[in-house]
C-alpha cells in the first residue's frame, strides 16, 4: 500500500479496499475466460451443428461482433482494474478508451428500426463528446498528468535541457550561437 496513515482504522479500510479490488481483477478473469467460451460455442454452432451449416447471416454476424465487443469491453476494464491496483490510480485515458468502446460497441450492433432520429443523434453526440475527450486527454503529456503543477515542473524540464544542451556545445559553437542573438 502506498497510502500509510497513523489511524489503523483508516490503514485497514485501505487494505480492505485493495483486496476487494484484486477479487474484482479475478471476478473479470472469470467473466472474460467465459465470454471467450461462449463466444466459441456460438461459432461451433453457427457453424458446424445447427442446420444450415456454414452460413452466417447478417443478424448472426452482428450477434457475434457484440459478443465480440463485450469481450473486449472487459479486458478495457480488467486493465483499468490492473492499473489501479498498481498505481493506485484510475486513469482517465484507459475509461475513456472504455467509453468509446462500448459506445462503438451498440454503434456496431444498432437497429435502426428500433430507434428514431434523436436517439441516434444522442448516440452520435455522445460518441463525438467521448471521442473529443480522449483526444484531449491523449495530448496531455504524462508528466503533467503525475505532477500537481505541471507548468513548474515543464519550467525545470526546459531549463535542465538548455543547461545540457548548452554543456555539449563547443566553445566555438557557443560563441557563433551567442553572436547568432
Amino acid at each position: 500500500m502506498k497510502q500509510n496513515t497513523n489511524d489503523p482504522l483508516i490503514d485497514f479500510l485501505h487494505k480492505l479496499i485493495h483486496f476487494s479490488v484484486k477479487i474484482l481483477a479475478v471476478m473479470m478473469v472469470v467473466l472474460i475466460v467465459m465470454g471467450v467460451i461462449d463466444v466459441g460455442w456460438e461459432i461451433t454452432q453457427k457453424l458446424f451443428i445447427k442446420e444450415p451449416r456454414f452460413v452466417l447471416t447478417v443478424t448472426d454476424l452482428l450477434k457475434l461482433f457484440g459478443a465480440f465487443m463485450v469481450i473486449l469491453i472487459a479486458i478495457e476494464i480488467f486493465i483499468n482494474i490492473t492499473v489501479y491496483l498498481r498505481e493506485e490510480v484510475i486513469h482517465v485515458k484507459i475509461v475513456i478508451a472504455t467509453a468509446l468502446m462500448a459506445i462503438a460497441r451498440k454503434i456496431i450492433i444498432l437497429d435502426m428500426q428500433k430507434y428514431d432520429a434523436w436517439q441516434v443523434a444522442a448516440l452520435a453526440a455522445v460518441f463525438f463528446a467521448s471521442a473529443i475527450a480522449y483526444w484531449y486527454v491523449h495530448r496531455i503529456p504524462v508528466e503533467e498528468l503525475a505532477t500537481d503543477d505541471p507548468y513548474k515542473e515543464k519550467s525545470k524540464a526546459k531549463i535542465s535541457d538548455n543547461a545540457e544542451a548548452n554543456t555539449e556545445k563547443s566553445p566555438e559553437t557557443m560563441a557563433a550561437s551567442q553572436e547568432a542573438k
